[in-house]
């Protein structure tokens, strides 16, 4: 057990009455300003000050002072907030997820609607949400790859990851998947070794540029991690356009993209896994989830803070002090200190 201090609201929705603190004294302010301007038409106004004489206008601002305050403390209070001093490690069961996603700019073919890029996103968003004891990293490559999100349990930094992917996150075109698999090995936790539980998810038009996939193949069989492979396109291809301009190649010659799944078959048969052509009726995901869901899961552990103390008690109480000290506190003077003159008598005494 780790101990912390952290401090939190548990519902901050509430904090947006804390406007209350400035808005009450200016509108306040606006009151007695036309306030003014209706007294001045009956007549002068230090004339008619003289004959107010139990009115005193700074403890209309000492008034709406403390009734400001008590709202601000009482907005803290709804609020809740919370101290927290433990971080407790909590055990669970499940498996660790790398995805290997091509972000390199054949993705953005439209063979698959709307284009690859777009159903890629779509479908692991949806993966995200179903999951609930995994783990999950996502690794975006094309020449080189980039570990955009290191294995965790929040799924709400993989939603925000997700919608990230593009081809304009890697500076250098090409698709490098041997070297994107070698990557994803590396991004699993420590504890996870030697365990059957870890898998990769490799999404990609199979159009590979590179020599190493063979060299990932046995370091993923040495390491016992299973590869499962989506292929996204088709076989036939299409017109690669960028910003709705077909693209060329060096002889002016129209470059098409293909879908290349003998390689992607090859790795996912090599390491145990399977290989699924992504169809406009099912991206392919669901398949590999049953297959995931045959795996073997491991123990899974994280940090999470519990037993928070509720503070709020303290805000209510400064809030109910000086919203007492807010109905004590009378805009005109008392009538029955009104004869009361201390400092007359003083005065009187000098002379």
């Amino acid at each position: 057990m780790l101990e912390t201090n952290i401090f939190t609201f548990a519902s901050p929705a509430w904090l947006w009455l804390l406007s209350a603190v400035v808005l009450l004294p200016v509108a306040y302010g606006l009151l007695r300003l036309y306030a003014r301007r209706k007294l001045r038409r009956f007549g002068n106004e230090a004339t008619l000050r003289t004959l107010m004489t139990d009115y005193a206008p700074h403890r209309g601002w000492i008034k709406i002072s403390l009734l400001s305050l008590a709202v601000g403390f009482l907005a803290l209070a709804l609020a809740r907030p919370q101290t927290g001093s433990k971080l407790r490690s909590v055990e669970s069961t499940g498996r660790e997820i790398v995805l290997v996603v091509d972000v390199s700019n054949s993705m953005l073919a439209e063979d698959v609607t709307p284009s690859r890029m777009a159903r890629t996103r779509y479908a692991i968003a949806r993966l995200v949400e179903r999951m609930t004891g995994d783990r999950i990293g996502i690794v975006a490559f094309a020449d080189q790859p980039e570990v955009l999100l290191p294995i965790t349990g929040d799924y709400k930094m993989a939603e925000a990851v997700t919608k990230r992917l593009s081809p304009d996150l890697i500076a250098e075109q090409g698709t490098d998947i041997g070297k994107a698999l070698e990557v994803a090995l590396l991004s699993f936790s420590r504890n996870s070794h030697n365990s059957n539980s870890r898998v990769v998810i490799l999404i990609t038009d199979g159009e590979a540029h590179d020599t190493n996939t063979e060299a990932a193949i046995e370091m993923a069989k040495a390491e016992g991690v299973v590869v499962c492979a989506i292929g996204i396109g088709t076989p036939e291809g299409v017109p690669l356009k960028i910003n709705g301009t077909i693209v060329e190649d060096e002889e002016g010659k129209m470059v098409i993209t293909k879908l290349g799944e003998e390689l992607l078959g090859h790795i996912a048969e090599a390491t145990g896994g399977i290989y699924f052509r992504s169809r406009d009726d099912s991206f392919g995901l669901e398949e590999i989830v049953k297959r995931l869901d045959e795996m073997e899961e491991m123990e899974l552990t994280h940090m999470s803070f519990e037993e928070y103390d509720e503070q709020y008690q303290w805000f209510l109480g400064v809030a109910l002090l000086l919203l007492v000290l807010e109905v004590l506190v009378l805009e005109r003077r008392n009538p029955l200190l009104r004869g009361v003159h201390l400092f007359e008598r003083e005065e009187s005494a000098k002379k």
